[in-house]
């Protein structure tokens, strides 16, 4: 029997999942892969900056969305409302593949700050592995139980970042200037940065996708989305600094895990103890949110027949979609055990700006409706999105191509063969 979930989270609550959801995302997984790509340290804020306002104009048509539509499955509510099945399938479908990917990568970052440097990469990936099955059980046990976790992964992951900003700004090797320079950074590079810093703004489409778990929605999500924005802009800023001021930009573009390299290259010996346990709780953290994002919409979808209708059940006792939280932990485990990080970045990136195209397309389709705010930035956002998508490195739009065009193809036969849902 489906029925509708109740609504016990507060603005503390949803802020906490989204920061948690972000945090994790960019501080730990995408910066060295975005400054390869930029080619210079100037290149990098540069970036920084471009995706910034595009995720904020996704950010506002996700919280104008949300306020009119407080249900489980964020864009992919908004786009069959707004715009039709086809649209909101189309959501539905890059957030559930894109997002997978972003659980993925925030295992294996995990594995890559905990596991001791010199393990086999076997053992690396079993962590990853274990870690995945460990968080998908937590989100098994109900939302609040979620919520309360993500405030303790967030607390340990703030401390470690701020050591690791105060290191590198403190006891950097200089010549930070040089750093920031534009040097050999072009278009093309500062595009395909900037499509990769997406990941790590896409965490506020956790908030999004508890619309109906928030208590009074309309005021609550927007403003949740706000604070969880500005507050992780503000902290990616200082951190890229950080490390280019400490690292340098052509040794952190070749990192793999840049934060434990800067505090073991300039901080003192107690700094990478707390460094290291806050990069893995920061990438618990974001897994945590990603994984209940991801079973939402999953439960959403399937409520209306686009996935199979036994995922949209909830627990009797704990008043969560169960059967689709262990589907997607078991997915996630197969991809943490065969691929890696950057490719799994690349095509999470992918999905999620076309997932965030629908919801700018779906926000201008609301103010027309309506006559209210929000058409010109979802206007905005939506071209950001399709530059940013097609720029990225061409194995990743390949990748994320081919399988948004199986998930259409599946739906168009299923249709074809059984009708409409």
């Amino acid at each position: 029997m489906t029925t509708l979930m109740q609504r016990r989270l507060g603005l503390g609550d949803a802020t906490v999942v989204g920061v948690a959801a972000m945090v994790g995302a960019g501080a730990f997984t995408v910066l060295a892969p975005a400054a390869a790509a930029a080619g210079s340290g100037g290149g990098l804020l540069v970036a920084l900056a471009v995706v910034a306002v595009v995720a904020w104009c996704n950010a506002s048509s996700s919280a104008r969305l949300a306020a009119v539509h407080p249900a489980a499955g964020g864009t992919y509510v908004y786009g069959r409302r707004e715009l039709g099945a086809w649209w909101g399938y189309a959501a539905g479908w890059c957030f559930v593949v894109g997002k997978t990917a972003s659980c993925a990568a925030m295992a294996t970052a995990f594995a890559v700050y905990a596991v001791p440097v010199d393990a086999p990469e076997p053992v690396r990936r079993g962590v990853a592995a274990v870690v995945v099955l460990g968080l998908t059980l937590v989100t098994v046990r109900g939302v609040t139980r979620t919520a309360r976790a993500a405030r303790v992964i967030l607390a340990v992951a703030l401390l470690g970042l701020l050591v690791a900003v105060g290191v590198g700004l403190v006891a950097g090797g200089g010549g930070l200037s040089s750093q920031l320079a534009t040097g050999d950074a072009d278009a093309l590079g500062v595009a395909q940065a900037a499509g990769l810093l997406f990941f790590a703004f896409a965490g506020y489409a956790r908030v999004a996708t508890l619309g109906e778990e928030v208590r009074d929605p309309a005021r609550t999500i927007p403003r949740a989305i706000g604070i969880a924005f500005v507050v992780v802009l503000g902290l990616y800023v200082l951190l890229a600094v950080a490390l280019l001021h400490g690292l340098g930009a052509e040794r952190l573009a070749g990192s793999t895990a840049p934060l434990r390299e800067l505090v073991d290259l300039r901080g003192p010996a107690w700094a990478v103890p707390l460094v290291v346990v806050g990069a893995g709780a920061a990438a618990l953290g974001a897994l945590l949110a990603l994984l209940g994002g991801i079973g939402r919409t999953t439960l959403a979808m399937a409520r209306d027949g686009e996935l199979p209708r036994p995922l949209a059940t909830l627990h009797a006792t704990y008043d969560v979609p169960h059967r689709a939280q262990l589907l997607v932990g078991a997915v996630v485990t197969v991809l943490v055990l065969s691929v890696d990080l950057r490719t799994a970045v690349g095509f999470s990136s992918f999905g999620v700006l076309l997932y965030y195209l629908v919801a700018n397309v779906a926000a201008v389709a609301l103010a027309r409706r309506t006559g209210g705010r929000g058409g010109v930035v979802g206007v905005l956002g939506a071209v950001g999105c399709v530059v940013l998508a097609v720029l990225l490195p061409v194995a990743s739009v390949v990748a994320g191509a081919a399988v948004v065009a199986v998930g259409l193809a599946v739906r168009a036969v299923r249709l074809r063969v059984a009708g409409p849902a």
